[in-house]
């Protein structure tokens, strides 16, 4: 039977970091289920959602700790599950663009958090606008959509309110 961890991990960046980290799994007999890795300003960061049976999370947890302390990472290890499939949600995905302003997160989140409508996955970035050079912000979302909603209501409320905000953005079905 398999059990679970999530394992974060931040540090300065440099090359072989992933290398170290994911060696450390393999070595202990760990799978590596789900995962997201980036590079932040001059910080790496990573996410791993891993599988394992007890032998193996004990050995890994014992093994990341000994990698905490030489590599000059901060490495937390977690015990948790995996997500139970919800049926009564529809993926959708957000994509996002604006100019650069500040609560822009926090305005989208909760648009969708007063809704009851979780986040799934979320990233954002800004890079510079191809002739201006001014500072665009994106982001993209997956979300989750009860199927009680009225997806076509919604949609409306959505345009109104990116409209308020003047940022552009599309809610469509995730494609498989």
């Amino acid at each position: 039977m398999s059990h679970y961890v999530l394992i974060s991990a931040v540090g300065a960046d440099r090359t072989g970091l992933v290398h170290e980290l994911t060696e450390a799994v393999l070595n202990c007999g760990g799978n590596i289920v789900e995962s997201r890795m980036a590079t932040l300003g001059t910080e790496f960061a990573t996410l791993m959602l891993v599988s394992g049976n007890w032998h193996t999370l004990a050995k890994l947890e014992s093994e990341l700790g000994t990698l905490n302390r030489q590599s000059n990472l901060s490495i937390e290890f977690r015990r948790t599950e995996t997500m139970p499939v919800k049926e009564n949600l529809m993926p959708y995905s957000v994509d996002l663009v604006s100019l650069d302003e500040t609560g822009i997160v926090h305005a989208v989140s909760g648009f969708f958090g007063s809704r009851e409508i979780p986040i799934a996955e979320m990233a954002t970035h800004c890079r510079a606008a191809p002739h201006t050079g001014a500072s665009l912000f994106e982001m993209q979302m997956i979300v989750n959509i009860p199927n009680k909603l009225h997806i076509a209501r919604l949609r409306d409320e959505f345009a109104e309110f990116c409209d308020d905000l003047n940022v552009d953005a599309i809610l469509e079905p995730v494609k498989s």
